[in-house]
């Protein structure tokens, strides 16, 4: 039978859930759990990672069990006259320069909906120069990678993202090429 008004129409249907007392319980079992989480990680206990691009000493992730919900850091090491991989990913990030000298490429987004979604990227990359001190930013979906210029020092850049976008629905991270060595 068709519904003869809108009262009539928000009442049809059976199904029942129980989505927010379970997420008011949830909520009551998060903020117990936060009292016990880190306000400070040792450097002892930061790990690192060989990862596709690169070595990586995880500073502030969401497997370190820390009270920061939303950012990730990472410390990346580039030895001597190397480089990280080359990703994507639908987050912004920031690096700081903590040491050494290089330079990014960068292969900026070329987006379209007007009709339809159309991703495409700069065919040629930018390059960008880095020093100590220097800050980078990476906008969302651009390819990018990194390079130590100097042949025989390490490189190390403090890398971070907010995890957020990831927890809206938009977890996009595409490895294009690994960093040597993985």
């Amino acid at each position: 039978m068709k519904p003869v008004n809108e009262r009539d129409a928000a009442h049809i249907g059976a199904e029942t859930c129980n989505f927010r007392s379970e997420m008011i319980q949830q909520s009551a079992e998060f903020r117990k759990a936060y009292e016990g989480m880190l306000n400070v990680v040792h450097a002892e206990d930061m790990p690192f990672e060989n990862s596709p691009d690169g070595l990586l000493k995880h500073l502030c992730h969401e497997k370190l069990n820390t009270r920061e919900c939303c950012i990730e850091a990472y410390m990346q090491f580039l030895p001597g006259g190397g480089q990280s991989g080359k990703h994507r990913h639908m987050w912004e990030e920031v690096i700081f320069i903590a040491e050494g000298t290089g330079y990014d490429l960068h292969w900026d987004l070329k987006f379209d909906c007007i009709d339809k979604f159309v991703w495409e990227w700069e065919a040629k990359p930018k390059r960008y120069e880095w020093q100590r001190g220097d800050f980078i930013y990476l906008p969302p979906f651009t390819i990018h990678q990194h390079f130590n210029a100097d042949p025989k020092d390490e490189a190390r850049l403090i890398v971070a993202s907010n995890r957020i976008v990831r927890e809206m629905g938009f977890d996009w991270l595409d490895q294009l090429e690994n960093a040597p060595g993985f």
